[in-house]
């Protein structure tokens, strides 16, 4: 329950972008709003990693790379996720609960 979720191209991720003169902004990366600050890729990935529960909070010491090298790496995952991750057939459908995490204008 520390983050809510929006589509960057949904409503309420358009007001988002807009809030931060943003609506450019590449639709296929995570995007973390804290207060009036925001962050991209991953600097925001690193972030997230820090406050949800598990290994990935080893992660965050990566934070003082250099942001051009990070997004890098963050980029190149990205691009390789299914291969690295794998993709499911179908998109499963959010619990009750999840859906409260979600921004929705």
């Amino acid at each position: 329950d520390k983050f809510r979720f929006a589509a960057l191209q949904s409503e309420a991720g358009q007001a988002l972008l807009a809030k931060f003169n943003l609506q450019k902004l590449e639709f296929d990366t995570v995007m973390l709003i804290q207060g009036e600050e925001y962050f991209v890729k991953s600097t925001a990935a690193l972030i997230i990693a820090k406050n949800i529960s598990g290994l990935y909070k080893i992660l965050y010491p990566l934070i003082v790379l250099p942001a051009k090298l990070r997004d890098l790496v963050y980029n190149m995952i990205a691009k390789n996720r299914y291969s690295i991750f794998g993709k499911r057939d179908v998109c499963r459908v959010p619990t009750e609960k999840e859906r409260r995490k979600f921004l929705v204008e």
